[in-house]
């Protein structure tokens, strides 16, 4: 088989597995995981024939997939590919570009600033922000820390490119207590102890308490959330960012899915965001771009193109070439299928998609409510956190949708109790299956009761 005929096969392939998606578990059954033990095999003497490999892959391993790429599914943040994000990343696979800086790849170069540009526009970010487009907010928040780190102790008079952390002035980093376990992975990988953050009351919607905020000063580091993770609910980012800024702390944003709320009807809910100094978000998430693809924003683009920097003798670049924003040196065009996400939907297309998983959310919650569901957030975003009448029947009533494959969520904790969380933010999700949803959740309620 030609390389021509294998590509055709697979994109022959690909499109059966997306036109069976509507029919296919959203959750594959114990039969189709039984059978993966097929691949667990030796590595072999002789190489398999190329389109066997993928006939194996395919019938194998397709049905063992979670179809999250669909419209049932409502588990983690995780939107579905819009169909050009995933043409994009098909031609860009074709190019096979290393995406370091323009002698690599002059129009992977050029797109990603594009994209960057566009991406603040979308938001209602500083102009003159850096992007850097990474694997994920993981990777992203951690290069964000690493130039608020750099710069906090640089405004003590302490070079850390060439004294490191050995003897350098403690940074205080203050978060919430609700604040995502990602945020705290990079934390803990950058050497900043769990056991010395400095946690700040939250109120009854799980957001930093301005009053009860920890007393910040010139090194200190306050992160904020845009959207947390279980209700959705925003930092009240306006009245702690002036404090913050009083104090010369540096204000950095986890908007991993929230941020994008900046581009809808809701855009109020963030107001004095863009104040801040660094930002993250995914683009995997509420822009439905294909895995992986996350941001990087700094206000001042220096101070993350400094704490990134990987020029060499062999490989030196413009400040702005993509190695020197992110943790990657070699990496591939993630930022295309951004700006092909962008190019498609626009301002109008990308606010409405996000304005309709909202209204989505709140009819959902109202549904729910009215069956006798607990609705334990405000739902002012695309998050429904919710619980049945005891901890026994929220916990039965998860496992037997999960069961299903009609749909999927997963499990959730909030205030010490089990609870499930129903995310909406698939650009697949039509009304019908929000409809489909709150049918099947009223029907195990009442045989579950």
């Amino acid at each position: 088989m030609t390389e021509h005929d294998l590509l055709a096969e697979a994109d022959r392939r690909a499109p059966a597995y997306l036109d069976g998606i509507p029919t296919r578990r959203v959750f594959p059954d114990a039969s189709a995981i039984a059978a993966l033990a097929t691949f667990d095999q030796p590595l072999p003497e002789q190489g398999h024939a190329a389109d066997q490999v993928l006939c194996q892959l395919d019938e194998i391993g397709s049905p063992a997939t979670v179809a999250s790429n669909a419209a049932r599914y409502f588990g983690f943040v995780i939107g579905a590919t819009l169909p050009v994000a995933a043409a994009a990343e098909r031609l860009v696979l074709a190019w096979d570009q290393c995406a370091s800086s323009f002698d690599n790849s002059p129009v992977a170069d050029r797109l990603e600033k594009i994209a960057g540009r566009w991406v603040c526009q979308a938001l209602g970010l500083p102009d003159q922000s850096a992007v850097g487009f990474g694997t994920s907010a993981t990777a992203c928040t951690l290069a964000c820390i690493s130039a608020a780190r750099r710069v906090l102790l640089a405004r003590q008079g302490w070079d850390f490119d060439g004294d490191g952390l050995l003897g350098a002035p403690q940074i205080r980093v203050v978060l919430a207590e609700t604040a995502h376990i990602t945020v705290k992975k990079a934390l803990r990988v950058l050497g900043f102890g769990m056991n010395h953050l400095h946690y700040a009351p939250v109120d009854q919607y799980g957001r930093i308490d301005p009053a009860r905020l920890p007393e910040l000063d010139e090194r200190s580091l306050l992160i904020l959330q845009a959207g947390e993770v279980n209700t959705g609910e925003f930092d009240r980012f306006a009245e702690l960012i002036a404090i913050a800024r009083e104090a010369n702390a540096w204000v950095h944003v986890d908007g991993a899915f929230g941020l994008w709320a900046r581009a809808s009807s809701s855009a109020h809910l963030l107001e004095g965001v863009e104040q801040a100094d660094s930002w993250t978000t995914d683009g995997h998430k509420w822009l439905n771009t294909p895995y992986d693809s996350a941001m990087a924003i700094c206000r001042d683009a220096d101070a993350l193109a400094a704490a990134m920097n990987s020029d060499a003798a062999y490989a030196s670049a413009s400040k702005d070439a993509q190695k020197n924003l992110t943790l990657e040196f070699s990496r591939r065009a993630r930022g295309i299928a951004i700006w092909a996400a962008l190019a498609n939907l626009g301002r109008t297309g990308l606010q409405a998609m996000i304005d309709r998983h909202i209204r989505q959310a709140e009819e959902l919650a109202s549904t729910l409510r009215n069956a006798g569901y607990q609705v334990l957030n405000r739902v002012v975003l695309n998050q429904v956190l919710v619980r049945g009448d005891t901890d026994e029947q929220t916990i039965a009533i998860r496992q037997a949708a999960q069961a299903s494959g009609e749909v999927w969520f997963g499990p959730t904790v909030w205030q010490g109790r089990p609870a499930f969380r129903l995310s909406l933010c698939s650009w697949r999700t039509e009304d019908a299956d929000v409809e489909a949803l709150g049918a099947l959740l009223l029907r195990l309620k009442d045989e579950l009761g």
